[in-house]
């Protein structure tokens, strides 16, 4: 161990500073905040920066700095600001995250799956199907810029309401309020919980457990729903009941200062052959498919035990998982990496494939036969490139004899798209 054995005002302890370090060494990307410390660097003296943490958290006197502002474009065009904190800070709030989650995480509802232990977004998806083939209508609710209107005096309130641990609170209350850098430039932040900060995940959690989870059982207890993170799923039955959750909803949020997306929440209608149908009105006016967590759910056609065709209410990857599938496959210019050999390039692709196949694959796998004929055309070229092929077919054929002679050699090979 690297610490000194002192003791302090705060129930920090040299242990689970080490052991946060451990953890976010493990799961960093190794970049640095605005202090440009970087995992490698602290990893080269951990005694250097982990002893002035501890010895700072455990008095009570450490004070974050300022979290870098990171854009992302999203794929629909708009951008995403992430907060990158400094790895140092990303260890103190593993260090408090732990400790919250300790008591926070038997409240949860049990249909809040993001970002908790034992729980996943396969359940929400698997919970999603299986709710949308027993009641009628849907109710997809998108929250506008969620990590960033948290009324932090509300949020103060409710983690009071589950913990009086003072070290919680305090560095709860630095991590809302510590400002951001756009640039040069420094702004306070007096709403929102950076997307990014290892604790924020928690937070929102917390924060829509009480404004929605909670809020739901006691009041519509009759209704089901998903939550992961932000994304919310309610189901009902009849599209008076949808209407009527929907204006409870915005009324709620409303009083915690939040709003909902008007042009991405919506009803849907969860049809079914068997179901009587809509009014010639509404079906032009009622959707009838919604994408939740990189999945779209609509009328499908399935197969019975007994080989029956019948048509349920199901989920397969949406369009717009394919569309950044696919750029991430042009991104990859495989046509051009003709230094590579062909083994090289299959064991460079492998995680990639497996992630989207274990992910994307769990529902409807056929579904991906357009990323993969994608990948198999690009593959094609390389062989044209690399060999010197005169013509598509010549490579074509090539890859064909690939194939037979070696049908393991990429992942989805081995899963029939070939």
């Amino acid at each position: 161990m690297i610490f000194e054995i002192k003791t302090r005002t705060q129930p920090i302890t040299k242990e689970s500073v080490w052991s946060a370090w451990k953890q976010v060494k493990q799961g960093s990307s190794g970049s640095g905040g605005v202090d440009g410390v970087s995992v490698s660097k602290i990893e080269r003296n951990p005694r250097k920066y982990l002893y002035p943490l501890w010895n700072r958290l455990s008095s009570g006197s450490y004070m974050p700095l300022a979290v870098k502002e990171v854009s992302i474009p999203k794929p629909n065009g708009g951008i995403r600001h992430l907060g990158v904190p400094t790895v140092c800070d990303r260890v103190a709030q593993e260090v408090i995250r732990r400790d919250l989650e300790k008591i926070v995480e038997p409240h949860f509802h049990p249909s809040s799956f993001g970002y908790r232990p034992h729980k996943s977004a396969f359940e929400a998806i698997d919970q999603c199907e299986r709710h949308c083939n027993e009641r009628w209508y849907v109710v997809d609710i998108d929250i506008k810029g969620y990590f960033d209107n948290i009324d932090h005096t509300a949020m103060m309130q409710i983690l009071e309401t589950y913990t009086q641990e003072q070290h919680i609170l305090l560095y709860c209350q630095r991590w809302l309020q510590a400002p951001v850098q756009r640039g040069n430039q420094q702004e306070a932040r007096t709403t929102g919980t950076p997307q990014g900060g290892v604790i924020s995940p928690l937070l929102s959690n917390l924060f829509l457990h009480v404004v929605f989870d909670q809020w739901m059982q006691e009041n519509h207890s009759n209704m089901v729903f998903e939550r992961y993170c932000d994304d919310i799923i309610i189901h009902t039955r009849s599209i008076e009941q949808s209407r009527f959750i929907l204006d409870k909803v915005k009324r709620r949020f409303g009083q915690y200062k939040l709003t909902l997306n008007t042009e991405k929440t919506k009803i849907v209608y969860c049809y079914r052959s068997s179901r009587p149908q809509l009014g010639e009105e509404e079906i032009a006016t009622t959707p009838s498919s919604f994408d939740f967590l990189g999945y779209t759910f609509k009328p499908r056609e399935s197969v019975s035990r007994t080989k029956e065709k019948f048509c349920s209410f199901g989920a397969a990857i949406s369009q717009k998982s394919v569309s950044r599938i696919l750029q991430t496959i042009r991104d990859l210019r495989i046509p051009q990496q003709t230094t590579k050999r062909l083994q090289e390039l299959a064991y460079y692709l492998r995680s990639k494939l497996l992630g989207w196949i274990h992910y994307y694959g769990r529902h409807r796998l056929q579904s991906m036969s357009r990323i993969f004929w994608t990948l198999n055309h690009r593959l094609i070229r390389y062989l044209q490139n690399r060999y010197k092929y005169s013509s598509y077919r010549r490579a074509k054929h090539r890859l064909q004899w690939i194939k037979r002679h070696f049908p393991n050699l990429f992942v989805h090979w081995q899963y029939g798209f070939t």
